[in-house]
């Protein structure tokens, strides 16, 4: 009955989502056209550095001669890694600004039910948003992938569940704070420069590659890169997966107590009150 009830509110979180984000059509363009713009810059540098056609130094350090589709695969895996942080922990931001926090925790349904919901339907649009660029960028620029589509998202699937345990630690900091921008944005960017969103960390210096291969992350992006580009990965593919099943149980837990603690602290100091 429990299970019921939360599922009934996710479904009302996620229809309330998707009425606010269609009402808002030119937005909804704008977040395909947006990725774009920032790719064709890119996709004019690296033909400037190729040789016949190919990316010979790029190859040296990533096991592929195709930028754009090392590109690609990056920044779509970003994408839902920004989508996670930015559904839970903004959306107690906008929750604050409208005045509606406080009534929203008198419900009977706990907090990290309603932060679930809110990521969801940011994930739906994320996906849909994805494979639009991925296919316009497809057309407009050109990039092949070796295959292994269903276990590249076999793949992804513990890291995005491991980054709720993530997006729980990041909305319990916005509760304390009544910062979100700030802390999504740094978090966000922090994440994706360190573990090689947009280029492989063997190129970071030598003092950030501890701390990039310490970060479980890097592992869901090599890896998928990996099944899709046959790209050098920095440990074997299923020992990647394994970090990335780890990586989502430690994280899981350990964001949803982080979380739980705040709550209580919130609801004990009555700081709610201040946003």
């Amino acid at each position: 009955m429990e299970l019921r009830n939360y599922l009934i509110a996710i479904k009302a979180i996620i229809k309330k989502d998707a009425k606010i984000f269609f009402r808002y059509p030119a937005n909804a363009v704008f977040r395909i056209v947006e990725p774009i713009l920032w790719i064709t810059p890119v996709y004019f540098l690296s033909k400037a550095f190729q040789i016949n056609g190919e990316n010979i130094g790029f190859s040296q350090y990533s096991g592929t001669t195709d930028y754009m589709a090392f590109l690609v695969i990056g920044s779509i895996v970003s994408s839902f890694v920004s989508a996670v942080m930015w559904g839970m922990g903004f959306s107690l931001k906008n929750e604050m600004d409208v005045g509606v926090i406080e009534s929203n925790w008198l419900t009977p349904i706990p907090l990290w039910v309603q932060l679930i919901g809110r990521s969801i339907f940011s994930l739906i649009m994320t996906t849909v948003n994805a494979l639009t660029v991925a296919f316009l960028v497809w057309l407009m620029f050109g990039f092949n992938i070796a295959g292994g589509i269903l276990m590249a998202i076999v793949t992804l699937l513990p890291m995005l569940i491991a980054l709720y345990g993530l997006g729980f630690g990041i909305a319990s900091l916005v509760l304390i704070t009544n910062n979100a921008n700030n802390i999504i944005d740094i978090t966000n960017f922090c994440l994706s420069m360190m573990s090689g969103e947009s280029f492989p960390i063997t190129v970071l210096p030598r003092v950030l590659i501890p701390i990039s291969l310490a970060l479980p992350i890097t592992y869901g992006y090599d890896a998928i890169r990996g099944i899709l580009l046959n790209t050098k990965t920095l440990l074997p593919i299923p020992v990647e997966q394994g970090i990335l099943v780890l990586f989502m149980i430690i994280g899981i837990f350990v964001g949803y107590r982080i979380l739980k603690w705040v709550e209580k602290y919130c609801r004990t100091k009555g700081n709610i009150a201040f946003h």
